[in-house]
């Protein structure tokens, strides 16, 4: 055989080597699964934060006396939050409004762009219960004056008062205001501006780590064959298709 076919064969072999996947036992990777150790503590630290964060108030309750584990924040403070998050839910933003100022009327005074996206969800629930007049005029008075000094939050207010537009708002360009998702996203503005203030994180551990999860075995799958959870909620190993 010729040198030039020598290096080519060999190069060759050198390049499936790179591009060969490892393939992994189950065997293997319960083995790797097990030597990683995880104290229960952590655990429980975890699932309290989840549940302190999502507003379950009963079920951290509950945890704390079962687990010995202690939240970060005063459960009673969870109550008040959610009683805020029901209201905007439910379309009463008035007096989501009050009660977010009876926790800590800085919240509202520091976070312009939350005061005006619960003013517009306002102007939102008058526009779905027909009160025109009244609209325009909470539009005029409350949120012109915000347009003016604010691009995106000119955009918005148009965006909301082009809803009296339309004689078929729910298949109009803007009726996804009027969906339940608005209301929801507001609601989970507000709850996060609150735990904010409370010096706790606005966003539960749990989701994150899951997220984290699925993108390292996106990045394993590059390189190695090996046992995978498919299924989050079972978190159940699939076999290696080899």
């Amino acid at each position: 055989m010729s040198l030039f076919w020598s290096v080519i064969r060999q190069l060759a072999e050198i390049e499936a080597m790179a591009t060969s996947k490892k393939v992994i036992t189950r065997e293997e990777w319960e083995k790797k699964l097990n030597d990683v150790k995880i104290q229960k503590e952590d655990m429980n630290k975890l699932v309290m934060n989840f549940l302190v964060t999502e507003g379950y108030v009963d079920a951290a309750e509950k945890f704390r006396m079962e687990s010995g584990t202690e939240p970060d924040i005063d459960l009673a403070t969870i109550t008040d939050r959610m009683a805020v998050k029901k209201a905007v839910q439910s379309g009463n933003v008035e007096d989501a409004i009050e009660k977010v100022n009876d926790l800590n009327p800085e919240i509202l005074d520091t976070n312009p762009q939350l005061f005006f996206h619960l003013q517009q969800q306002r102007l939102i629930e008058l526009i779905r219960n027909g009160k025109v007049e009244e609209a325009l005029e909470f539009a005029q008075e409350e949120l012109a004056p915000r347009g003016e000094e604010n691009q995106s939050f000119l955009e918005e207010l148009e965006r909301t008062v082009a809803l009296l537009a339309f004689e078929d708002v729910k298949n109009s360009p803007v009726g996804d205001l009027l969906d339940i998702s608005q209301r929801l996203k507001t609601a989970s503005e507000v709850n996060a501006a609150i735990l904010t203030s409370q010096s706790h994180e606005k966003d539960p551990k749990l989701p994150s780590l899951l997220r984290m999860l699925l993108w390292a075995q996106n990045q394993l799958d590059e390189k190695a064959v090996y046992p995978r959870i498919t299924d989050l909620f079972t978190a159940t190993l699939e076999d290696p298709s080899v």
